[in-house]
């Protein structure tokens, strides 16, 4: 359940990242459909087509997303054709040399698509390539021309927008981190006790409903075993609550060190384990019950140099097509109380 929030998370952010590009491909498109339509108007046909062309260009990065779902093939040809189309606007000047003012969105739109790190790479070789095309002479290659202040100014104002973009980027990956973080913690707390670091009854009925659901489709048999410790209550007025805890964070470490890896034990409550065992009738979870006993038998828990002797009691139940999960963990109980009733330290029923 933990690792399924996680996913979920991560999904979540790579969704909206994926609408944020989808829309800036869609409004890409649009301005620079209306910019050459303009052109056209204008009689700059040259200028009209490349602004056409880039339209036309992210139209494609749209339909990349949109239809094949391919979210890096869609900001890969967002964000290059962006840079290419800002290398024509610089060389050529654009309208009345005001080309080279659209260069300001390159910053935050790589900083966003390709994160800070590429980000920041990808400008500093934008930077490279609009400097040299800028400050290489025109009698190498006829290009607009700027006045060195012009030049100047606008590396400069680049670099400070730069500088902002990458700090904010910062500052939200840095904030989405610590909320990662904060989910984390609360999907630990809302499905794994905090003392035994099993999972709580919360997670335990949900692998119940999963488990009751698989057995209903598959008829593969699944038996639970509701366990208690006895004379808890002993324990804690003779060596203390912390030597409770001991012992319950220690039989934790026995039970999931002798589990398979389908199974689960959680904290079901209080000194209350439930083991729900996939794939198990309920003869071979008796097996394993006894397994258990047997680990316990010779085993001592330390405490403040005092050795606690530990013993469970356990119930079993297997799974059937007729009874609710309340009603099996209910038959479990039962099963336990036998074996409380008996002596404890015990197992039923027998087989």
């Amino acid at each position: 359940m933990y690792e399924e929030a996680q996913v979920n998370s991560s999904d979540n952010e790579s969704q909206q990242h994926a609408h944020v590009v989808s829309l800036f491909a869609l409004v890409g498109m649009s301005i620079t459909a209306i910019m050459g339509l303009v052109g056209l108007f204008n009689n700059n046909v040259f200028l009209a087509a490349s602004l056409l062309f880039a339209s036309f260009v992210y139209f494609l990065g749209y339909v990349a997303y949109k239809k094949y779902n391919n979210i890096a093939l869609s900001s890969a040809i967002i964000l290059y054709s962006l840079y290419l189309l800002m290398f024509y606007l610089i060389y050529s000047g654009g309208v009345e040399n005001t080309g080279p003012l659209w260069i300001f969105i390159v910053a935050p739109v790589s900083v966003f698509i390709h994160g800070l790190k590429r980000g920041l790479i990808d400008i500093a070789l934008f930077v490279a390539i609009i400097s040299t095309l800028m400050f290489m002479p025109t009698d190498i290659i006829a290009h607009a021309n700027y006045s060195y202040e012009f030049k100047l100014r606008l590396l400069f104002s680049f670099l400070t927008v730069t500088f902002l973009s990458a700090l904010y980027e910062y500052a939200r990956d840095k904030s989405y981190q610590h909320t990662l973080e904060l989910s984390k913690k609360y999907q630990q707390l809302a499905h794994f006790d905090p003392l035994t670091h099993l999972s709580n009854r919360r997670d335990a009925l949900c692998i119940l409903k999963r488990e009751k659901a698989r057995f209903i489709r598959s008829k593969e048999p699944v038996s639970i075993i509701v366990c208690d410790v006895d004379h808890f209550k002993k324990i804690n007025d003779q060596y203390g609550h912390t030597a409770g805890d001991v012992v319950l964070i220690e039989l934790a470490k026995i039970f999931t060190d002798n589990i398979r890896e389908q199974d689960c034990v959680a904290r079901w409550g209080g000194e209350e384990f439930l083991f729900i065992l996939p794939q198990t009738l309920a003869k071979n979870a008796h097996i394993f019950a006894t397994k258990i006993h047997r680990k316990l038998q010779d085993h001592r828990v330390t405490y403040q140099d005092k050795k606690i002797t530990v013993t469970v009691s356990m119930g079993i139940e297997q799974l059937n097509d007729n009874q609710s999960i309340d009603e099996i963990i209910n038959s479990a109980d039962k099963y336990l109380y036998q074996a409380k009733n008996s002596g404890r330290n015990q197992i039923f029923p027998k087989f």
